[in-house]
């Protein structure tokens, strides 16, 4: 129980805070996730769900175009629900589904910043994600007790 909250609260202080620095946007911190699932769910901004979705989709391309030998994995075990019915206070919820590959970094900005290496397209990812982020709603991860299709 201990592992879990210490997961929802680095999910928590990891994501976002930390990728200001100066908008020097070399975001140091790495979020990596154990387990057979994680479930990430973010709130966005009703008016910018297509900034974010945006950013996802340069989220694949940067996995695609990774060299690192995790990527591919993560591209294959990364999936992303948005949510049908907006949050009451408007905001759109996000559920990131993914099957953890130990020790690959899902923070989203380094990812990106990872194979987008032009300061000028950092600095327009950063914006792009920092003005449809509303908060982080929670992040669960751990090893499937059951599974219902077996």
């Amino acid at each position: 129980m201990r592992r879990l909250s210490g997961l929802v609260l680095a999910g928590a202080l990891l994501l976002l805070p930390a990728f200001s620095q100066n908008l020097g946007l070399h975001a140091q911190q790495k979020l990596t996730m154990d387990g057979d699932l994680a479930l990430l769910s973010v709130a966005i901004r009703p008016d910018k769900t297509g900034d974010y979705e945006k950013v996802l989709l340069k989220v694949k391309e940067a996995l695609t175009k990774s060299t690192a030998p995790e990527a591919k994995q993560q591209l294959a075990g990364w999936k992303v629900v948005k949510g049908l019915k907006p949050m009451p206070d408007g905001n759109v919820v996000y559920t990131h589904v993914i099957t953890p590959v130990p020790g690959a970094d899902y923070n989203i900005l380094q990812v990106l910043y990872a194979t987008f290496t032009d300061p000028a397209e950092q600095k327009e990812l950063y914006e792009l994600y920092r003005g449809a982020f509303a908060s982080n709603l929670g992040l669960s991860a751990g090893t499937l007790a059951v599974d219902l299709a077996k």
